[in-house]
């Protein structure tokens, strides 16, 4: 079963909000990454979200994008990824673990190993849920019915654009949390507007009755409190690889614990 529920459901019944953060596997060090994981759980991190390297990451701005590319032209694919989460929960099995990506990686894994081979990968290595970016809820039903009967939750995206038919469809399908992207753009900008997001979460939740997240444009501590005063989890990510790409292999870890721990201090302030 999922961690991600349980984990939610404490954090709400101790009044605190929950703080995701999103690294692409591989970078900036291929053999890092477990390592960075669990930095980022010392440092508050309630779910980590690990994005899936992809050559057109279309929602992800230029700073995950070159991650991707590093990534990339290190040879990280899915297999690496899935080798990533089971070294992660050698010494961590508590913290949830989604993987975010696109549904090329996904399909390709399948097409290589067989039919529902991802599935059944993913649950045995680790991974709670699954984020893909370009998997729309009415195509879903199938695919997150298998995702539940192999633990595994299944996470949308709800946009500034997304109507109620889709949201009543995104609260059909998905499980876990919701994703909402606070802005109309890409990863990483920097124009976000907390009262758009504030009278946004709770039309969600008149069609979504799981925890809301909201991502995109989520930079420092003071942006995330102000997300998290009208949400359930603040999503952070092109900041947190920004970081960590200026560090060394030795320091990247602490650095990254060291950034949660001042989002996560602001969060519970």
């Amino acid at each position: 079963m999922s961690r991600i529920p349980a984990h939610l459901a404490t954090l709400k019944a101790q009044g605190r909000k929950a703080l995701i953060p999103y690294i692409t596997a591989g970078d900036p060090f291929v053999d890092v990454t477990p390592q960075i994981m669990q930095a980022l759980a010392d440092g508050g991190a309630d779910i980590i979200e690990l994005g899936v390297p992809f050559s057109d990451p279309m929602a992800d701005g230029p700073v995950i994008q070159k991650a991707s590319e590093r990534a990339l032209a290190r040879g990280v694919g899915m297999v690496q990824v899935l080798d990533m989460v089971r070294e992660f929960r050698v010494g961590n099995q508590y913290t949830p673990v989604v993987l975010m990506g696109y549904a090329n990686p996904v399909e390709r894994y399948d097409q290589k190993h067989g039919a529902g081979s991802f599935i059944q990968d993913a649950s045995q290595a680790g991974v709670d849920g699954l984020l893909i970016v370009d998997y729309p809820p009415e195509e879903c039903v199938d695919f997150a019915a298998q995702m539940k009967d192999a633990g595994l939750d299944l996470i949308f995206l709800l946009a500034p654009t997304s109507t109620e038919q889709r949201m009543k469809d995104v609260g059909r399908v998905a499980s876990g949390y919701v994703y909402y992207v606070s802005l109309k753009g890409v990863t990483g900008a920097g124009n976000l507007d907390t009262n758009a997001v504030a009278q946004m979460v709770p039309r969600i939740r008149q069609h979504v009755s799981l925890p809301v997240g909201v991502g995109f444009g989520i930079r420092d501590a003071v942006t995330a409190r102000a997300v998290a005063d009208v949400s359930d989890a603040v999503v952070i990510g092109s900041r947190l690889i920004q970081i960590l790409e200026t560090q060394t292999r030795d320091n990247a870890p602490e650095a990254a614990r060291a950034f949660m721990a001042e989002i996560r201090a602001a969060l519970d302030a």
